[in-house]
Protein backbone atom coordinates (compact mmCIF):
# COMPACT_ATOMS: atom_id res chain seq x y z
CA UNK A 1 0.00 0.00 0.00
CA UNK A 2 1.26 3.77 -0.66
CA UNK A 3 1.68 6.26 1.75
CA UNK A 4 -0.63 8.74 1.82
CA UNK A 5 -0.45 12.50 1.92
CA UNK A 6 3.05 14.24 1.59
CA UNK A 7 6.33 13.25 3.38
CA UNK A 8 7.23 15.88 6.26
CA UNK A 9 9.66 18.22 4.78
CA UNK A 10 12.53 18.70 7.81
CA UNK A 11 14.24 21.68 7.82
CA UNK A 12 17.89 22.00 7.21
CA UNK A 13 20.89 22.43 9.31
CA UNK A 14 21.00 26.06 10.75
CA UNK A 15 23.35 28.44 8.69
CA UNK A 16 25.99 30.78 9.89
CA UNK A 17 23.70 33.53 10.92
CA UNK A 18 21.98 30.70 12.93
CA UNK A 19 24.58 29.12 15.06
CA UNK A 20 25.45 32.23 16.70
CA UNK A 21 22.15 33.08 17.90
CA UNK A 22 21.63 36.14 16.69
CA UNK A 23 18.31 36.03 15.14
CA UNK A 24 16.89 35.07 18.62
CA UNK A 25 18.58 37.98 20.72
CA UNK A 26 17.11 40.28 18.42
CA UNK A 27 13.72 39.06 18.15
CA UNK A 28 13.48 39.00 22.08
CA UNK A 29 15.09 42.55 21.94
CA UNK A 30 12.25 43.81 19.59
CA UNK A 31 9.48 42.40 21.70
CA UNK A 32 11.09 44.44 24.92
CA UNK A 33 11.71 47.12 22.98
CA UNK A 34 8.03 46.84 21.59
CA UNK A 35 6.60 46.41 25.35
CA UNK A 36 8.46 49.90 26.52
CA UNK A 37 6.33 52.31 24.58
CA UNK A 38 3.60 50.37 25.54
CA UNK A 39 0.61 51.71 28.32
CA UNK A 40 1.57 50.18 31.89
CA UNK A 41 -1.15 48.25 33.34
CA UNK A 42 0.85 47.92 36.46
CA UNK A 43 -1.89 48.37 39.83
CA UNK A 44 -0.88 50.81 42.26
CA UNK A 45 -2.07 47.93 44.85
CA UNK A 46 -3.07 49.76 48.28
CA UNK A 47 -5.10 52.57 46.59
CA UNK A 48 -6.01 50.32 43.53
CA UNK A 49 -7.70 47.15 44.47
CA UNK A 50 -8.15 43.95 42.26
CA UNK A 51 -12.15 43.63 41.40
CA UNK A 52 -12.91 39.90 42.00
CA UNK A 53 -15.14 38.15 40.24
CA UNK A 54 -18.45 37.01 41.49
CA UNK A 55 -17.36 33.22 41.90
CA UNK A 56 -13.92 33.88 43.75
CA UNK A 57 -12.66 31.97 46.33
CA UNK A 58 -10.97 33.82 49.14
CA UNK A 59 -10.43 33.23 52.65
CA UNK A 60 -12.91 31.43 54.56
CA UNK A 61 -15.10 32.87 57.35
CA UNK A 62 -17.51 31.46 59.62
CA UNK A 63 -21.12 32.73 60.05
CA UNK A 64 -23.99 33.35 62.23
CA UNK A 65 -27.38 32.78 61.50
CA UNK A 66 -30.30 35.91 61.66
CA UNK A 67 -30.69 35.27 65.51
CA UNK A 68 -26.74 35.74 66.22
CA UNK A 69 -26.34 32.19 67.09
CA UNK A 70 -23.22 30.51 65.87
CA UNK A 71 -24.49 28.35 63.02
CA UNK A 72 -21.51 25.88 63.44
CA UNK A 73 -22.06 22.21 64.96
CA UNK A 74 -18.73 21.72 65.19
CA UNK A 75 -19.08 18.07 63.37
CA UNK A 76 -15.77 18.16 62.31
CA UNK A 77 -16.18 17.97 58.54
CA UNK A 78 -14.11 20.57 57.18
CA UNK A 79 -11.49 19.86 59.72
CA UNK A 80 -11.52 15.93 58.19
CA UNK A 81 -11.62 17.07 54.78
CA UNK A 82 -9.02 19.78 54.62
CA UNK A 83 -6.49 18.74 52.42
CA UNK A 84 -3.30 20.70 54.49
CA UNK A 85 -4.87 20.03 58.17
CA UNK A 86 -5.45 24.10 58.77
CA UNK A 87 -8.60 23.56 60.17
CA UNK A 88 -8.60 23.08 64.25
CA UNK A 89 -12.14 22.31 66.17
CA UNK A 90 -12.83 21.69 69.76
CA UNK A 91 -16.37 20.90 70.80
CA UNK A 92 -18.39 22.24 73.58
CA UNK A 93 -22.50 21.50 74.88
CA UNK A 94 -24.04 24.91 73.69
CA UNK A 95 -27.44 26.08 75.60
CA UNK A 96 -30.11 25.12 73.39
CA UNK A 97 -30.12 21.23 73.98
CA UNK A 98 -30.29 20.64 70.50
CA UNK A 99 -26.60 20.19 69.35
CA UNK A 100 -22.58 20.86 70.42
CA UNK A 101 -21.15 24.42 69.21
CA UNK A 102 -17.51 24.70 68.93
CA UNK A 103 -15.69 26.18 71.76
CA UNK A 104 -12.06 26.63 69.44
CA UNK A 105 -12.55 26.89 65.54
CA UNK A 106 -8.80 28.12 64.28
CA UNK A 107 -8.30 28.16 60.81
CA UNK A 108 -4.26 28.26 60.08
CA UNK A 109 -4.03 30.95 56.91
CA UNK A 110 -0.48 29.55 56.28
CA UNK A 111 -1.99 26.53 55.60
CA UNK A 112 -5.06 27.10 54.12
CA UNK A 113 -5.31 26.71 50.26
CA UNK A 114 -8.65 28.54 49.46
CA UNK A 115 -9.94 25.08 47.97
CA UNK A 116 -13.47 24.83 49.26
CA UNK A 117 -13.92 21.53 50.56
CA UNK A 118 -14.68 23.03 53.72
CA UNK A 119 -17.59 25.32 52.04
CA UNK A 120 -19.31 22.16 50.49
CA UNK A 121 -19.64 19.50 53.28
CA UNK A 122 -20.60 21.66 55.91
CA UNK A 123 -24.39 20.07 56.24
CA UNK A 124 -25.25 23.58 58.36
CA UNK A 125 -23.87 25.94 55.70
CA UNK A 126 -21.69 27.84 58.65
CA UNK A 127 -18.46 28.47 56.47
CA UNK A 128 -18.03 30.36 53.41
CA UNK A 129 -15.19 31.64 51.29
CA UNK A 130 -15.77 35.02 51.39
CA UNK A 131 -14.27 37.48 48.71
CA UNK A 132 -11.25 38.67 50.58
CA UNK A 133 -8.17 37.62 49.60
CA UNK A 134 -5.47 40.01 51.59
CA UNK A 135 -4.05 38.05 54.53
CA UNK A 136 -1.48 40.22 56.73
CA UNK A 137 0.01 39.09 59.71
CA UNK A 138 3.88 39.66 61.39
CA UNK A 139 4.17 36.55 63.09
CA UNK A 140 2.71 33.10 62.72
CA UNK A 141 0.49 33.09 65.72
CA UNK A 142 -1.46 36.29 64.06
CA UNK A 143 -1.97 33.92 60.61
CA UNK A 144 -3.97 31.49 62.87
CA UNK A 145 -7.71 33.05 62.71
CA UNK A 146 -10.21 32.26 65.85
CA UNK A 147 -13.52 32.04 65.94
CA UNK A 148 -14.20 35.37 67.00
CA UNK A 149 -12.05 36.61 64.52
CA UNK A 150 -13.48 34.23 61.71
CA UNK A 151 -17.33 35.47 62.56
CA UNK A 152 -16.19 39.17 62.03
CA UNK A 153 -15.36 38.13 58.49
CA UNK A 154 -18.07 36.26 57.68
CA UNK A 155 -20.98 38.08 59.49
CA UNK A 156 -24.53 37.07 59.25
CA UNK A 157 -26.33 35.22 56.65
CA UNK A 158 -30.08 34.20 56.66
CA UNK A 159 -30.47 30.23 57.24
CA UNK A 160 -32.73 29.40 54.64
CA UNK A 161 -33.92 25.83 56.44
CA UNK A 162 -34.27 26.70 59.69
CA UNK A 163 -34.40 23.36 60.93
CA UNK A 164 -34.00 23.73 64.51
CA UNK A 165 -36.56 25.99 65.18
CA UNK A 166 -39.23 23.73 66.18
CA UNK A 167 -36.75 22.33 68.64
CA UNK A 168 -35.88 25.53 70.30
CA UNK A 169 -39.01 26.90 70.99
CA UNK A 170 -38.92 28.52 74.39
CA UNK A 171 -36.33 25.97 75.14
CA UNK A 172 -38.66 23.23 75.15
CA UNK A 173 -38.00 19.97 72.69
CA UNK A 174 -40.42 19.21 69.91
CA UNK A 175 -42.88 15.78 70.59
CA UNK A 176 -41.49 12.97 70.35
CA UNK A 177 -37.72 14.03 71.31
CA UNK A 178 -36.60 12.43 74.31
CA UNK A 179 -32.85 13.58 73.92
CA UNK A 180 -29.65 13.90 72.24
CA UNK A 181 -27.04 11.48 70.65
CA UNK A 182 -27.03 8.06 71.09
CA UNK A 183 -29.59 8.28 73.72
CA UNK A 184 -32.42 9.66 71.55
CA UNK A 185 -31.69 6.59 68.42
CA UNK A 186 -32.25 3.56 71.80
Amino acid sequence: MPPVGQPVKRPGPPGLLGRTYLPSILKGMWITLRHMFRPKVTMQYPEERWQVPENYRGLPALVRDDQGRVKCVACFLCEYVCPPKAIHIEAQEIDTGVEKGPRVFDINMLRCIMCGYCEEVCPEQAIFLTPEYTTVGLSRKEMIYDKERLLKMGGTRTDPIKKWSRLTRSGAQAPGMTGAGRDAAR
